[in-house]
């Protein structure tokens, strides 16, 4: 072939190649955009929030994972089909807005560790004073839902506290903050599981029956979840964190005083 013949055929070439990249490019997209859609879970970030008044109850890919019906549901305030709550921020958010962390110099971490001695034992003296009082009509406490994060303990701890007051006055759904952490109404375990994601101390809902297996047995010093198959509930540096013996259904996860503890197994999170 001589070379002006060669100099055409080379012309027509390039614009098919680039052409046929272009699509096989196209094609390779949109497969594995197909790929991804077919890997999406139910229910996680990004879909729809659980229905208030209409929630799928925690199940398993396998079908096996469920919760039983919780038999302090009435004692829960169920959300009737008008309650609306706008949706949960992501846990590790939640915490990360109420307690901040930054680093610190050597001198600097001195100082600190002098005035946390000093904060926890003025803290300490003030829980002695403080006198938590309920809602009338259950045991939520008043106020605006959430407790103080005390400064004199655990970092892991103060998370908690701050992930639980982020969910203090949402409705209680059977099912609610199990298809995701993000969610507009939380049942018993729902609601633990996202106090404890808060702080990192769990990367998925986890059902009342799967929290009897959650951390190590026994209670805690800050932290002890008491669970069983149909409920949970923890108590988080002394106060009950609970769904049951609220004042009503946007009343506060937080109780004054204590509960029954029989028929509960009783875990901790190692250290805490």
């Amino acid at each position: 072939m001589s070379f002006a013949r060669r100099a055409r055929a080379a012309r027509w070439q390039v614009p098919v190649a680039l052409a046929l990249g272009v699509a096989l490019a196209a094609c390779g997209v949109a497969a594995e955009g197909a790929r991804d859609a077919s890997k999406t879970p139910q229910g996680g970030i990004g879909s729809s929030a659980a229905t208030v008044g209409k929630p799928t109850p925690p199940s398993s890919a396998g079908g096996t994972r469920k919760e039983v019906a919780d038999p302090e549901e009435a004692n829960s305030y169920p959300a009737p089909a008008s309650a609306r709550h706008a949706a949960a921020a992501a846990p590790a958010k939640a915490a990360v807005t109420a307690v901040a962390a930054g680093a610190l110099t050597d001198a600097e971490v001195r100082r600190a560790l002098a005035e946390t001695q000093a904060a926890q034992k003025r803290a300490a003296s003030a829980r002695k004073r403080q006198v938590l009082k309920p809602v009338p009509g259950g045991q939520s406490i008043g106020g605006d839902g959430t407790i103080p994060i005390p400064s004199g303990i655990p970092e892991t701890v103060q998370k908690v506290i701050a992930g639980g007051n982020e969910i203090a006055d949402f409705p209680y759904v059977f099912g609610g903050g199990h298809g995701s952490f993000v969610d507009n109404a939380y049942d018993c375990s729902g609601s633990v599981s996202y106090a404890l994601a808060a702080a990192g101390l769990l990367g998925a809902p986890q059902t009342s029956g799967e929290l009897e297996h959650w951390g190590k047995p026994g209670p805690g010093r800050y932290i002890t979840v008491f669970a069983n198959a149909g409920h949970t509930y923890m108590y988080v540096d002394g106060i009950l964190f609970d769904t049951a013996g609220r004042s009503g259904v946007y009343a506060s996860r937080w109780l004054v005083g204590s509960t029954d503890n029989t028929g509960y197994v009783a875990r901790h999170w190692p250290g805490l």
